[in-house]
């Protein structure tokens, strides 16, 4: 029998953070195709992923409660499972209540990944801003992988092939899982090789309503510029860009790049106090939010580009607040509550874009509305406490 290896259980735990953020995001590029075929709108086509969005972050909660409770072991292997037979159910869909359906199957089995695999990966790391920040690159090449992959097919195969092709894979990562960690290659328990000092009751609430807070605002934010996206690109780049897999393929290569900034924000959480990167990287964010809303062409692709920079930079910085700050028996249940508020409650983010782009044609107030929800994010970090006197060895 192997020796469990900490390497590879965090390996399997970034594959399902890819994973889990392309199946979500497959979708806002294949809906650019479906438009001739089942003759709707973008809004309403568009609007058929809301249900997914929401049990993406609401199922988050009771995922992880059972990751804590039951088997955060168990709670992985279905998640490989249920989210790739789901994407092949989605695949097979003839008629868009259908395609609601097996995008709803898809948010309710890929809600497990984040309370319970940014867990595994807390667990098993001793460097946990750096871990979070790698795990956060793979979770970003899903983001940057469903465009590309999404396109692809659509212009190759077709855009059922989009869905039933990563969704066998995914079954087949599944089964990897299950027999590394029968051979014993796979650690599936244990304590944390890191452990924190307690935190005073009065400490926790702060800083469990700050992450309550930045996680809707911000959740906001990412939902609706990761779903808008390929929208934006396809009315915004003209002769940039021809087809969906065109757009498919810049919209990668803007979240591909951006995916590198949680390895640098994550070693940066590592060394320095985490309100003042916070603030700084939410800060950032606001101008370029509000030139995005007026720009075009070359421009355009710049300033998104150094925007997704940021926003993707942000993420791993939540969850370290949680991974220091929660009890190692209700890390899970936590990370869930985060996730049902950043991923469930905020994924009205994607109505929103549906919404404002029929209503108001284009992008324009959007943007402009997403830069003061960046505002909020930045003035509500200002409220994290201090952290140094209650960590062990500092």
């Amino acid at each position: 029998m192997s020796s469990p290896s900490p390497r590879l259980s965090i390996a399997f735990s970034c594959a399902g953070h890819m994973y889990s953020h392309l199946f979500m995001l497959l979708y806002p590029t294949v809906v650019l195709a479906l438009g001739p075929t089942f003759d709707r709108s973008y809004g309403e086509l568009l609007a058929l992923a809301t249900p997914g969005f929401i049990a993406f972050g609401v199922c988050a909660l009771p995922a992880g409660r059972l990751g804590d409770r039951w088997s955060g072991f168990g709670m992985m292997v279905v998640f490989f499972m249920g989210t790739g037979a789901a994407a092949m159910l989605t695949g097979l869909a003839r008629n868009p209540l259908e395609i609601a359906a097996g995008l709803t199957l898809i948010g309710v089995f890929a809600s497990i990944y984040h309370p319970v695999g940014i867990a595994w990966v807390v667990r098993h790391s001793v460097d946990q801003g750096r871990a979070l920040g790698i795990n956060g690159l793979f979770g970003n090449w899903g983001i940057a992988g469903a465009a590309l992959v999404a396109g692809a097919f659509i212009d190759l195969v077709s855009w059922r092939a989009a869905f039933m092709v990563p969704g066998a894979i995914c079954i087949a990562t599944g089964v990897a899982f299950l027999l590394f960690a029968r051979s014993g290659a796979v650690a599936v328990s244990g304590a944390d090789r890191v452990v924190h000092e307690p935190r005073p009751r009065r400490v926790l609430v702060r800083a469990f309503t700050v992450l309550a807070a930045t996680s809707l605002f911000g959740g906001m934010v990412f939902q609706a510029t990761s779903v808008g996206m390929p929208k934006m690109f396809d009315e915004r780049l003209g002769a940039l860009v021809g087809g969906v897999l065109g757009v498919g393929g810049m919209v990668a290569l803007v979240y591909f790049i951006a995916g590198f900034a949680q390895i640098i924000v994550g070693h940066l959480i590592d060394r320095y106090p985490l309100k003042p990167v916070y603030m700084a990287v939410y800060s950032i964010q606001v101008p370029l939010l509000w030139a995005a809303a007026h720009l075009f062409n070359a421009p355009l692709i710049l300033v998104v580009a150094v925007f997704a920079f940021f926003n993707v930079g942000a993420l791993p910085i939540a969850d370290v607040v949680v991974a220091r700050y929660a009890p190692p028996d209700w890390r899970s249940t936590i990370y869930g509550v985060k996730f049902a508020i950043g991923l469930g409650i905020a994924s009205l983010g994607v109505p929103m874009v549906a919404f404002i782009h029929d209503s108001h044609g284009g992008f324009v107030v959007l943007f402009t509305l997403l830069s003061g929800f960046a505002v909020v994010v930045a003035l509500a970090a200002a409220f994290l406490p201090g952290e140094r006197a209650y960590t062990k060895g500092q």
